[in-house]
């Protein structure tokens, strides 16, 4: 093969010049999109980003850009909402326009658009409403779900008392837990936790399908209906997924910050044996009685940032937000971390500090900036269950054990293993002592 030409050579640069100046425009030159850094051809700003903690790098635009900039992942172009009066104005503010979902690779693949958490329009305004009111009926927000919730925790307690103050690791218990008041409400019936059945639907879910034929009535006949078998199993994945991830990894993180700081949780000890003493379990009711533990589980949850940039929007049709236009079907990262994270609001936010939701008189403060569900039209379907979970599971472990740490409480890292999607804790064991 003969080497390219001097003409040759030119050509290949001019074309590379023209896409890369092509690229550039598309970020800044028209003065409508948010700026960014300039985005090379193909790769978008892929060497610029450091994709394994791209957080950290949207951290670092947002010093550089502003509130709302572009970047490209690959081909494809991202608008990033930094802080909370950027995610609050489109999400709340602005929430038909931000309400649509944004691309990720892996979940078009394996949901292809089915189910709620990836569908858009019509599609996902039937599939999430069909899951409200089913949830509500199933006993979301009312006495049912907390009793099947309770009735868990007493299973979960039994559970850790058979570990007889030997060390264990916390997320298969955790998991099993939440995930069986999943199946209580999904399927009406929890499993016991050697149960094989039980154990084969956690790891795949996926063979959920055949289980939900039967709910279809007469809509697997109608072409043009969303509740076909893949749409509702979808959806019943969804729900089992996210309710089973998110929930069980904020306790298993929430508890290895309690073993960082006892003397916080002896707080809560003490709260929970003046509300609620040892006679009984903990209920909702109580919640309202107990700001210290209402305000350690709220600064757990902003901490943990378990999901840190949000899972992403799109803009529905092309969207005129603050001085910018958004072209129809442009990805939206709505950056929680730099709400929950926030200095103004809460001051030192890398910090542990349950009086981030404590008023002088250590009464509980609600704060705008808590927003772990996201928030507008697209906010978590099961934020009710999630904090129903969070509070009675928490406040049932603490009140029936003591937490003992393997290691120094000074050594133990409750920083988060970096991710896009959902931060988790590094892997811990600890000891139960009865109380």
């Amino acid at each position: 093969m003969e080497p390219l030409g001097a003409t040759s050579v030119f050509l290949v640069i001019c074309v590379s010049c023209l896409l890369f100046l092509s690229a550039w425009k598309k970020v800044s030159g028209n003065g409508k999109l948010p700026p960014g850094p300039v985005a090379f051809p193909i790769i978008g700003n892929t060497l610029q980003l450091n994709m394994r903690n791209l957080p950290q790098s949207i951290h670092e635009l947002s010093a550089k850009y502003g509130p709302v900039f572009t970047i490209c992942l690959g081909s494809q172009r991202v608008v990033v909402l930094y802080g909370q009066e950027a995610v609050k104005e489109a999400l709340i503010d602005q929430g038909d326009e931000f309400s649509g979902r944004g691309k990720l690779a892996l979940a078009d693949k394996l949901a292809k658009g089915a189910g709620i958490i990836f569908s858009n329009g019509e599609r996902w305004k039937q599939l999430r409403r069909f899951a409200l009111t089913t949830l509500r009926n199933f006993g979301m927000g009312k006495k049912s779900i907390e009793e099947r919730i309770q009735e868990e925790a007493c299973f979960l307690v039994e559970r850790l008392k058979k570990t007889h103050e030997r060390p264990f690791d916390p997320t298969i218990p955790l998991t099993h837990a939440v995930s069986n008041i999943i199946c209580s409400v999904v399927f009406g019936n929890r499993f016991d936790y050697e149960d094989q059945k039980f154990l084969a639907l956690i790891n795949l879910t996926q063979e959920n399908n055949e289980l939900f034929r039967s709910f279809l009535g007469q809509e697997q006949q109608n072409g043009q209906s969303e509740f076909n078998t893949e749409n509702l199993v979808r959806s019943t994945v969804d729900l089992f997924l996210a309710g089973t991830g998110t929930s069980s990894t904020t306790l298993r993180h929430g508890l290895l910050i309690l073993l960082k700081y006892p003397d916080i949780e002896a707080k809560v000890h003490e709260e929970i044996d003046r509300v609620i003493g040892r006679s009984r379990s903990p209920c909702m009711a109580d919640r309202s009685q107990m700001p210290y533990t209402d305000a350690v589980i709220h600064e757990m949850q902003r901490f943990i940032n378990l999901v840190p940039m949000g899972v992403p929007h799109a803009v529905t049709r092309d969207t005129r937000f603050r001085q910018y236009v958004i072209r129809k079907g442009t990805t939206i990262f709505p950056a929680l971390q730099s709400v929950l994270g926030d200095s103004r609001e809460f001051p030192k936010p890398e910090q542990f500090n349950p009086g981030h939701f404590l008023d002088e008189n250590g009464a509980f403060k609600k704060s705008d900036f808590f927003m772990p569900f996201s928030a507008g039209k697209r906010i978590c379907v099961g934020e009710g269950l999630a904090r129903m979970e969070i509070f009675l599971i928490l406040t049932m472990i603490l009140q029936n054990f003591t937490l003992k740490s393997l290691v120094d409480p000074k050594d133990i890292d409750i920083a988060s293993l970096p991710s896009l999607v959902l931060n988790a804790p590094k892997s811990y064991q600890l000891c139960v002592l009865p109380r």
